[in-house]
C-alpha cells in the first residue's frame, strides 16, 4: 500500500459522521487491503473449498488437529499443521468454540495415569538407608517416577502448541486462537476452557520474552503497510488524518514498537511519546501542539498512548518491558530529558462512580421507606462531604433535582449528552467533587489488593507513581463518558522504579505525590 492510498483511507475516515467508529482493517478499500490480505488471507469465515462442504468442514478440521498432535514425520507434520491452520480459519466462531472445547477436554492431562503414578510414589520407601548402594537404587526409582509424573502432568495439547510455535505463521495463529478462546470464555466460562487459556497464555508469555522481541522506532519513512497498522490499532487517541499521523511521527515525537520475527511487519504493541518542556496536563496540548518545541529544549518525555495490536496477547505484560526499554533509549539519546511521565486515561472511573451513587441512592431510599422490610446488601456510606452535598443541592434546575446530593449528582452524570461538561454553572460545582472522588478511586479502590482501574494497575506494577490528576484534560466524548474528562499523570522515577514495583506487588502499596493525598 502506498502513502497515497493511506491518505485516501484517512480522508474516508474523516468523512465518517460517527467519530467513535472503530477504525479496523475490515473498513479498508480493497486496493488498500492488499498487503494485509497477504498476512490474513486465511482468517475469513467460509474459506472451506479445500475441506469440502460446510457440513463436513468441522469434522475434517478436527481430524486434522488430531493428526497435527500425533504425526511424527517432519514432512507430513509441516503439511498437517498448515492444513490445520487453514481449516481452523474456515470455521465459524461457533465451530471454533466446539473445536477448542474438544481440545481442552480430550487432550487434557491423563488423570488416570497421574493417579497411578502418585500411588506408586506414595508407596515407595524413603531412601534413608545407611547402605549407599541401596540408597542410590531407591533414589533412582524416585527419580524415574518423578520424571514420569512431571511428563504425565503435561496436557497433550502442549504438543500442538509447541509444534505450531516453530511452524511458519504459527505464533500469530496461536495468538488468534487465544483471542477466540477469550471471546468464547465470556459466554461459556468452563473450567476446562479456563485451564486451556491459562496454559496457552503462559506459553505465549514465555515465547514472547523480551529477549525475543525487537524494539523499532516507527517513522514516516517506514512502509505504508506498517503505518496503516499504526492507524488501525491506535486504541487510545484515534488518528484523525494524514497530518495527524505525520505529526505523531515527526519532530518532538517518537513512536516505538515491539516486533517479533515470527510476525513481521506488525508491531505487537507500540507506544507514542511526546518530547515537551513540562509534563502536559491536557491531551489537547499533546495532540495539537504545533509547532512542537525544538527537541534540545525538551526536559520531559510523555507517554500518551500505548496500544496493543493482538487481542490474543491480553494479560501478557509486554508494555512493562517496552516502557523500560524506551526510557533507557530516550535517556541515552537525549540526556537532557530528566522526567518520564504519562498522560493516561482513567477508563473505569465513571463506571465505578455511577455504580457507587446508584447503590447508595437505593440504600438511602430503603432507609426512608419505613414499610420496606427487605434488608439491603449494600452498606451505607457517605460518598459526599457536607459542603459537597450543600453545593449540589444549590443546583435547582430540572436536570439536577433530587432529595439529596447523591441523587442530584447521579442524575447529572447519567445524562447521555453530558451537558454538565460544557455548563459554566455546573462545572465549578462538580470539579472539586469529581477530583476528590477520582483521587479516592485511584488510591483506595482495589480488587484483590491491587488498583481497581486497569490502566492504574498497569503503570503501578511497572514501577510508576501517581503524580497528578488533571481536570478536563480530555474533553472528547469518550473522555467525558469514561472519566469525566479527568486524566492522570503517572511518573517513572528511574531510581525508584524497582522499589515501587516490588512494594506494589508485595503489599499493594500505591505511591502517590502529596498533592494527590491532599485531595483525600
Amino acid at each position: 500500500m502506498s502513502k497515497k492510498n493511506l491518505a485516501i483511507l484517512l480522508r474516508a475516515r474523516m468523512r465518517s459522521n460517527n467519530p467513535s467508529t472503530k477504525f479496523s482493517l475490515s473498513h479498508f478499500p480493497k486496493e488498500i487491503q492488499s498487503n494485509s490480505q497477504e498476512n490474513h488471507s486465511n482468517e475469513g469465515i467460509g474459506n472451506s473449498s479445500k475441506f469440502g462442504t460446510t457440513g463436513r468442514v468441522y469434522d475434517v478440521v478436527r481430524e486434522t488437529m488430531h493428526s497435527a498432535i500425533s504425526a511424527s514425520k517432519t514432512g507430513v507434520l509441516d503439511i498437517t499443521l498448515s492444513d490445520f491452520q487453514e481449516g481452523y480459519f474456515s470455521l465459524s466462531l461457533e465451530d471454533r468454540g466446539k473445536l477448542l472445547l474438544v481440545l481442552a477436554k480430550e487432550y487434557d492431562v491423563n488423570r488416570e495415569q497421574v493417579r497411578e503414578l502418585v500411588k506408586q510414589y506414595l508407596g515407595l520407601e524413603n531412601p534413608a538407608s545407611d547402605d549407599d548402594d541401596n540408597k542410590e537404587a531407591l533414589s533412582s526409582v524416585f527419580y524415574r517416577i518423578e520424571r514420569n509424573l512431571r511428563q504425565s502432568l503435561r496436557p497433550t495439547y502442549e504438543v500442538l502448541f509447541e509444534r505450531l510455535n516453530t511452524h511458519p505463521g504459527g505464533l500469530r495463529f496461536l495468538s488468534i486462537l487465544r483471542a477466540d478462546l477469550l471471546s468464547i470464555l465470556t459466554k461459556e466460562n468452563m473450567p476446562s476452557l479456563r485451564t486451556l487459556d491459562s496454559f496457552l497464555k503462559e506459553k505465549l508469555g514465555m515465547w514472547l520474552s523480551p529477549a525475543s522481541l525487537e524494539l523499532h522506532q516507527i517513522t514516516w519513512d517506514d512502509p505504508a503497510s506498517l503505518l496503516e497498522k499504526i492507524v488501525a490499532y491506535e486504541a487510545v487517541h484515534p488518528i484523525s488524518n494524514l497530518l495527524d499521523l505525520k505529526r505523531r511521527l515527526g519532530i518532538g515525537r517518537r513512536c516505538f514498537g515491539y516486533f517479533h520475527p515470527s510476525i513481521p511487519g506488525e508491531p505487537l504493541i507500540f507506544i507514542e511519546v511526546a518530547l515537551m518542556e513540562t509534563v502536559a496536563q491536557t491531551i489537547q496540548e499533546v495532540l495539537w501542539d504545533n509547532p512542537p518545541i525544538p527537541e534540545d529544549q525538551a526536559t520531559s518525555a510523555l507517554f500518551y498512548s500505548i496500544s496493543s495490536t493482538q487481542p490474543g496477547l491480553a494479560g501478557i505484560n509486554l508494555g512493562k518491558f517496552l516502557i523500560k526499554r524506551v526510557i533507557t533509549l530516550v535517556k541515552k539519546d537525549m540526556p537532557h530529558v530528566s522526567t518520564f511521565a504519562t498522560l493516561s486515561p482513567i477508563p473505569g472511573f465513571m463506571q465505578w462512580l455511577l455504580s457507587k451513587l446508584s447503590s447508595q441512592t437505593r440504600f438511602a431510599e430503603g432507609e426512608r421507606d419505613s414499610q420496606s422490610n427487605s434488608p439491603s446488601s449494600t452498606f451505607s456510606e457517605k460518598v459526599l462531604l457536607p459542603e459537597e452535598e450543600q453545593a449540589l443541592m444549590s443546583l435547582s434546575d430540572d436536570s439536577s433535582t433530587g432529595s439529596n446530593g447523591m441523587e442530584v449528582l447521579l442524575k447529572l452524570l447519567s445524562v447521555k449528552n453530558c451537558d454538565w461538561a460544557t455548563s459554566p454553572r455546573i462545572l465549578p460545582v462538580l470539579e472539586p467533587i469529581l477530583m476528590r472522588l477520582c483521587a479516592r478511586y485511584l488510591l483506595q479502590e482495589k480488587k484483590r489488593g491491587k488498583a481497581l482501574d486497569s490502566v492504574a494497575n498497569f503503570h503501578l506494577q511497572n514501577g510508576a507513581m501517581v503524580e497528578r490528576i488533571n481536570w478536563m484534560a480530555d474533553r472528547s466524548e469518550k473522555g467525558i463518558h469514561q472519566s469525566g474528562g479527568i486524566m492522570v499523570n503517572y511518573v517513572y522515577r528511574l531510581e525508584n522504579i524497582e522499589d515501587y514495583a516490588q512494594s506494589y506487588f508485595g503489599s499493594g502499596k500505591i505511591h502517590a505525590s502529596p498533592g494527590i493525598h491532599s485531595r483525600l
